[in-house]
């Protein structure tokens, strides 16, 4: 196991009925700013619980966070909150409203433009924010990552700053969620997984368990909350399961992958495809590019996973592989690049932003231009 430094000062404040204590976990004294998406709070009663909560506070809203938050909202948001002088953040939505916040959240002490931070990579003076999360899928409620895209150059990039004080998670919430977007959240939480856990073998006892509980949970519930719709215990686990996927507590010590990821954000900023909609398609390249790679993990996946503990290694690699396929076709989720109708042009630019940028992504820093070209053509 890696050395490691670990802190997660985020609190959790889980469970039906939560919203209403946000009237305690901001002070009165806060001028506080509320970033919306696009509406759908208003017709799942969310907004009105937080209204209710927050009666009598000096509240500024700013709506219209886009799936995929792009900088040019975000400036918006920026003048808006230095406009107002705020210095209490809240997000009330899914991911994108989320890491849309936390880059308001800088750009807010920042006298340059919000694009700049992007492109630093990451800055730790920031406005204090809490967030109502109504998506599970992204993990952005209690880690201190973010993804922001520029619409005019069809760029996406992470971005780092400080962790939410406070995150309030009420499952009852996602009982309006579409199908689809279920299914996005629970491959989005299964990838995060599998980037911290499908590397190489023998690092750590207990992040492997740890990670193989999060993957079967993940597996187990998706059918059911499909036939259960009003389960809140399926809803609760699968909100848990996405939070704990990317809150640091299964990276701690072993080494990560991330290269999943990076071609996905890349096929987001050039058609727009989500998030997890683009992870469903490239983990299955990956796996299939750098089976050799990870082989040792592999077999450890297939064997603890998928049970599958007969036959040939290679046949259960195989099968392995053909079960995580199988898994997101299950949720109505497309698994080939030709399925939404991706070819060689974005192949191509996707190897040329790569190379141009000299990245070189995985466990063994080999996921660079030809290397993503590979793992694409394995996806068609």
């Amino acid at each position: 196991m890696e050395n490691f430094d670990f802190c997660n000062p985020t609190r959790l404040v889980f469970g039906r009925g939560s919203i209403a204590k946000l009237g305690e976990l901001i002070p009165e004294s806060k001028r506080v700013m509320i970033t919306f998406g696009g509406g759908s709070v208003k017709k799942n009663g969310v907004y009105e619980q937080v209204m209710k909560a927050l009666a009598g506070r000096h509240l500024v809203e700013f709506w219209g966070i886009e799936p995929n938050p792009a900088v040019e909202t975000l400036r918006k948001a920026v003048e808006l909150g230095k406009k107002e002088k705020v210095d209490f953040l809240l997000a009330v939505g899914g991911g994108s409203v989320i890491d849309g916040t936390k880059l308001i959240s800088a750009a807010l002490l920042y006298e340059g433009d919000a694009w700049e931070l992007v492109q630093k990579g990451a800055y730790d003076h920031t406005v204090p924010m809490g967030t109502v999360l109504t998506i599970p899928a992204t993990g952005s409620e209690m880690n201190n990552g973010a993804v922001i895209s520029r619409r005019e150059t069809q760029e996406k990039y992470p971005f780092y700053s400080n962790y939410p004080v406070f995150s309030v998670l009420d499952p009852m919430v996602t009982m309006s969620l579409p199908d689809f977007q279920i299914a996005c959240g629970l491959a989005d939480t299964f990838v995060h997984v599998m980037e911290q856990y499908m590397t190489s073998a023998g690092q750590s006892r207990v992040m492997d368990r740890w990670a193989e509980g999060l993957l079967k949970t993940i597996i187990e519930i998706a059918p059911l909350i499909r036939e259960n719709k009003d389960d809140y215990d399926l809803r609760a686990d699968f909100m848990l399961a996405a939070t704990m996927g990317l809150n640091g507590f299964i990276a701690m010590g072993v080494s990560q992958d991330w290269a999943t990821h990076m071609i996905g954000h890349e096929i987001t900023a050039l058609h727009g495809l989500t998030h997890g909609a683009t992870l469903a398609i490239v983990l299955n390249g990956t796996l299939r590019t750098l089976r050799q790679q990870k082989r040792e993990k592999l077999l450890q996946y297939a064997t603890r996973v998928w049970h599958l503990v007969k036959g040939d290694e290679e046949d259960r690699i195989d099968e392995a592989l053909a079960r995580t396929e199988a898994f997101f076709r299950s949720m109505g989720l497309h698994t080939r690049l030709s399925e939404e109708g991706i070819g060689e042009a974005t192949i191509a630019t996707i190897e040329k932003r790569f190379n141009e940028k000299g990245v070189a992504f995985g466990e063994a820093h080999n996921v660079d231009g030809t290397m993503a070209r590979r793992i694409l053509e394995n996806c068609k």
